[in-house]
């Protein structure tokens, strides 16, 4: 998985890691993607419908341990 920017959301509960996720895109370019570690279940749910109703693309997820890997390339705001 390539990714341009990764920010730690482990130990973060919700909604933490969207908002922080949300704030880093804020500051991406278009096309750029994001890695958001957290290990927050409920970031398998939140980041994609964050996604969603911002404009950005939800790539992927997948976990390593309690530790998920979350991709999201920043859309054009």
């Amino acid at each position: 998985m390539e990714f341009d920017v990764e920010i730690d959301c482990e130990g973060l509960l919700c909604p933490l890691p969207v908002l922080r996720a949300r704030k880093r895109l804020l500051g991406m370019a278009p096309g750029q993607v994001l890695c958001v570690r957290a290990t927050d279940a409920m970031a398998a749910i939140d980041l994609p419908h964050f996604c969603t109703e911002a404009g950005h693309e939800f790539i992927t997820a997948r976990h390593e341990g309690p530790v998920g890997l979350y991709l999201i390339r920043a859309g054009g705001g």
